[in-house]
């Protein structure tokens, strides 16, 4: 991919607009395949792809038809915010996102150790009536309805606040998703149990138990919860990727402005402006040098270990090292036309692509909600009707509810394609899209052209071996008067030595070196 990446062409038809989307308020894959096909019915708009992992949506639309606005406020009368995504995000942008992850993750992480400390001990006083047996170790407190009740308040309204303001969201657009099932099970089971505790003389006269399921609604959340805050870390994990690779990036240039050197934020350089850059610095942006020479390590691209020597009139590409000497050269790509930005941006096209297999289970996704409802009405009137037992009804219900969650089937495939993406890109290999990723199982065979793939892309001395006539015990100083040479240079192969030299515990011996010329 040395030279291979430019810009990508604009449409033919220069009407045609591309915008990346940052989604809010998503609960399942169920929340995307909504917002997916709303924005598809929107006149103007060409082609439309929601992904539920990266909470992210590329729409295609004509802006002679459609606008950015319109497109926004369908998303919100769906019931989600949407802000635009920076088509060139810079590090600050980049710290900014991970400190809203985290923020994410601490309140979750709090609502969680929450809603555990008190799924358990509504557990432990809920025991008899679970089992059915007398178990005299439990405090007969634990029982108590009123405390349960008092228990589980915070859980169900603090912790479970979440599921019932994106349920109603849902129903205010005449759908359902994840947080509907949520909130129908636990809220069945929070009512029913209220009822119970106001009133148990209801139940009672009809000849049954007021039983409380307070635990049931407090645990419910406590694992829906928990499975978000493992799905909020995997996202956060798999979005180092893309801020690894920016953070290759220089994030200032030396550049000459009224015969001086300026140091300016790599993001303020402009086409034209002539940049210095010292040896050990990064290259800040791709373009020629016009004075100087040196040499550059430019594995980050290429993959070799061996630097490039550079001289005036040869190309520079941002985010790689100089080595040895200082030069000049003029900024022909900036900002989101560098080499690296571009890599970024095949990145983040490849983990917000489907793949074939997911548009199935998107399919199922869709009609798995309202499917799930069904069957659980259909539930409550045949338990009730067959068994005669108002409680037994609701709770095989709301078991229905609950363990119908599809996050699974909607999340899974997304989430692999965002860390195998992420992941091939921390190892230097890009992945096109998805349904590249999926055929990959069928590769054979690999074919690799460049040495650096294979080893661990770095020189070193494995043996080396003197003229004859030499004594054997000479040997190491021999290789002590090549070592001392090579000390003084900062060619990779000459590093290979010294190092080499070291190991064999000899690095006191090397004789001085004068008048040394690389």
């Amino acid at each position: 991919m040395k030279n291979s990446l430019h810009p990508q062409s604009s449409p033919k038809n220069s009407s045609l607009t591309q915008e990346n989307l940052h989604l809010e308020g998503m609960g399942c894959a169920a929340c995307a395949i909504k917002v997916e096909t709303v924005l598809n019915k929107v006149a103007g708009v060409k082609k439309c792809n929601v992904n539920f992992a990266l909470e992210r949506a590329t729409v295609e639309y004509d802006s002679q038809v459609t606008n950015l606005g319109n497109i926004q406020a369908v998303i919100s009368k769906a019931g989600y915010k949407s802000h635009v995504l920076e088509e060139q995000k810079n590090n600050q942008t980049e710290d900014s996102e991970q400190e809203k992850r985290k923020a994410k993750q601490q309140e979750l992480t709090q609502k969680v150790i929450v809603g555990g400390v008190i799924s358990l001990i509504l557990m432990f006083g809920g025991l008899p009536m679970m089992t059915g047996l007398s178990l005299p170790f439990i405090p007969h407190w634990l029982h108590n309805a009123w405390l349960q009740l008092f228990l589980s308040i915070p859980v169900v309204f603090w912790c479970g606040k979440g599921f019932y303001m994106g349920a109603f969201k849902a129903f205010k657009g005449g759908t359902s998703d994840l947080n509907s099932l949520v909130t129908l099970g636990t809220g069945a089971a929070f009512l029913y149990s209220l009822f119970a505790t106001f009133f148990p003389q209801f139940f009672i006269f009809q000849g049954l138990k007021a039983d409380v399921y307070y635990e049931a609604a407090v645990v419910i959340i406590t694992l829906i919860l928990l499975g978000r805050l493992l799905e909020t870390r995997a996202r956060s994990k798999t979005s180092e990727a893309i801020g690894n690779l920016m953070g290759l990036q220089a994030k200032t240039a030396r550049v000459i402005r009224q015969g001086e050197g300026v140091d300016i934020a790599v993001e303020d350089v402009i086409i034209g402006d002539i940049v210095l850059v010292r040896p050990g610095e990064k290259i800040p942006v791709d373009g020629v040098i016009i004075e100087g020479q040196s040499t550059l390590d430019e594995s980050m691209i290429t993959g070799e270990s061996i630097p490039v020597e550079k001289q005036t009139g040869d190309e520079v590409i941002g985010a790689t090292i100089n080595k040895t000497g200082s030069f000049k050269f003029e900024a022909r790509k900036v900002g989101k036309d560098t080499t690296l930005s571009q890599i970024i941006k095949l990145v983040e096209e490849a983990q917000n692509s489907k793949a074939p297999i997911q548009k199935i289970a998107d399919q199922v996704t869709a009609w798995f909600v309202p499917a799930v409802m069904i069957i659980a009405v259909i539930s409550f009137i045949c338990w009730l009707i067959f068994a005669q037992n108002l409680s037994l009804a609701m709770v095989t219900t709301v078991s229905v509810l609950i363990i119908a969650c599809p996050c699974a089937l909607g999340l899974a495939t997304p989430t692999s394609i965002m860390v195998g993406t992420g992941k091939g890109a921390e190892n230097g290999i890009l992945i096109k899209g998805a349904d590249s990723l999926e055929l990959a199982h069928k590769i054979k065979a690999i074919v690799l052209d460049k040495t650096g793939t294979l080893t661990q892309g770095k020189p070193i001395v494995t043996n080396y071996i003197t003229v004859d006539g030499i004594a054997d015990n000479n040997e190491l100083n021999i290789l002590g008067i090549a070592a001392a040479i090579e000390e003084n240079s900062e060619h990779p192969l000459a590093e290979a030595i010294v190092n080499y030299a070291k190991s064999q515990g000899i690095v006191n011996n090397f004789p001085k070196v004068e008048n040394f010329e690389a």
